[in-house]
């Protein structure tokens, strides 16, 4: 009997879609999943652990966007509502700092790296004031242990994921505060390790000596031994801005970093350590006279960032050379006072420094269609103040606010320790300015009283773009604008009439 039954035809299988590597889509996200969110072993340049690149679900599970300034949402008095803040930023930072024991078992490099950037934001923006730094203490171990495991490149570590980690490291050693030998101590060897490693990316060498430095500078005291100390390290940092190091070139973003180190740790030195002597003393030679040739070498690069940080180094040099003169005590007048402030006149150097000032003058109103109108913006206005200070002997200055206080910045040592630490507390720089205890002795922060939290009806009335203060602040700038265009369309006819 014949069967009626139909036989079940086969259901064809769609071809699946490749990319461009020959990996289906499918298998192609998995490998992304397993080995990050860059599989390459470069980092762009403009590179940064605050960067927003890690998917949102790869935050273990935390809100990474909380807005801590929200909580007067319940009309809550003005002193409770800071109470109740510090709490929320303390219980936020505990609960961020707990990822730190999960970072090394975690199988996926895009969740590690997404980790060290929740501890990032946690430490540079929740670790406030003395209980935000007893919470980091109680938690330093795990996380410590946490970043140099990284740092060593276990787990088949990526470029971005040890980047990050020597961010937090260096983050954290701005909260823990001064007079801790033993966090230099403990940094030293591994940072160190991964500066000299040749293979290794130019940003993740960068942001290794970058803490280093830090740690030297906010952690570090006297008491180091040689070759552990912040000598040694400023030693390392001229090595590393060469040209060449351990046989290999050295990128332009290595040598720039190298170059902001050594400016912020030659602070922590005296103004003789840097700029006194002259050839016939080669023993008491400053650091910074023997780094010149390699500056002035370095300003004729054409990396901008390497040419930006060659200029600061000479304009700190230079400050230190011009401290070395009378001292006001001495001096009869201000005029004596003027003319006889260290210079360069006679010296060896003479010739070099006349050199280098005209290559400032040159940058300072450089112009040409290989750099974008935002870079010679940028450019110009940097190397106009290194221009007031190498070549007419000014004193920069530089007000920091925020609400409650200002710093006053009167020296280019002063400008380079605020710009150091501000590139590593990236968001975090004001609050911690605020509430960091170390932070405010360096820069001798004055407060004025007004830094208590504003209710609802006070930010309406004075932060609100429909507030008085906008309006007449609108007013005004409207009135500038055309003031300028009547000035640049003023005309005089030859009657003396105008038109």
């Amino acid at each position: 009997m014949a069967s009626h039954s139909r036989e079940k035809k086969e259901k064809p299988q769609r071809r699946k879609k490749k990319n461009k590597d020959g990996l289906s889509l499918t298998s192609a996200q998995d490998a992304a999943d397993d080995d990050g969110v860059l599989r390459d072993m470069e980092l762009p340049d403009d590179w940064t652990v605050a960067a927003s690149s890690v998917a949102s679900s790869n935050n273990f599970g935390l809100d990474d966007d909380l807005l801590l300034d929200d909580i007067d949402e319940n009309n809550l008095e003005e002193v409770n509502r800071s109470v109740a803040a510090a709490t929320a930023r303390a219980m936020k930072l505990a609960e961020a700092l707990s990822i730190a024991t999960t970072i090394a078992s975690e199988k996926r490099a895009a969740k590690r790296e997404g980790g060290y950037r929740v501890l990032f934001k946690a430490i540079t923006q929740y670790a406030t004031g003395n209980e935000g730094r007893e919470i980091l203490e109680s938690r330093w171990d795990n996380l410590l242990e946490a970043c140099l495991y990284t740092l060593q490149g276990k787990g088949n570590s990526t470029p971005a994921e040890q980047y990050a980690a020597c961010r937090v490291l260096e983050a954290s050693s701005v909260v823990l505060g001064g007079d801790r030998d033993d966090i230099a101590e403990k940094l030293n060897g591994p940072l160190k390790k991964t500066i000299n490693a040749t293979g290794r990316v130019a940003q993740v060498r960068s942001a290794a000596l970058r803490c280093l430095a830090m740690t030297h500078f906010i952690c570090g005291t006297n008491c180091l031994e040689e070759g552990e100390d912040a000598a040694a390290v400023l030693t390392l940092c001229e090595s590393v801005s060469a040209e060449s190091y351990r046989g290999e070139t050295v990128s332009p973003i290595l040598r720039a970093a190298a170059l902001d180190c050594w400016s912020l740790l030659s602070t922590t030195f005296s103004d003789a350590f840097v700029a006194a002597g002259d050839s016939d003393d080669d023993f008491n030679l400053g650091q910074g006279l023997q780094l010149l040739p390699l500056l002035a070498e370095c300003l004729d690069s054409t990396d901008q960032s390497l040419r930006r940080s060659a200029g600061e180094c000479v304009s700190l040099i230079h400050e230190c050379r011009l401290n070395l003169g009378m001292d006001e005590e001495e001096a009869v007048n201000r005029t004596e006072l003027a003319y006889r402030r260290g210079s360069w006149d006679g010296s060896e150097w003479e010739v070099l420094m006349d050199e280098v000032k005209q290559r400032i003058a040159e940058l300072s109103v450089e112009s040409g269609h290989h750099m974008s109108k935002k870079n010679k913006k940028e450019q110009r206005a940097t190397f106009r103040d290194f221009m007031a200070t190498i070549v007419d002997d000014e004193s920069p200055e530089e007000i920091v606010n925020w609400r409650g206080g200002k710093v006053k910045l009167n020296s280019w040592q002063e400008i380079i320790q605020c710009n150091f630490v501000r590139h590593c507390l990236q968001g975090g720089f004001q609050i911690q300015l605020m509430t960091n205890e170390t932070l405010q002795a360096i820069f001798g922060a004055v407060f004025d009283g007004s830094g208590m939290p504003l209710n609802q009806l006070e930010k309406r009335m004075t932060l609100s773009k429909t507030s008085e203060a906008a309006k007449a602040a609108d007013k005004a700038r409207t009135k500038q604008r055309r003031t300028r265009t009547n000035a640049k369309n003023h005309f005089i006819t030859t009657d003396g009439e105008d038109i």
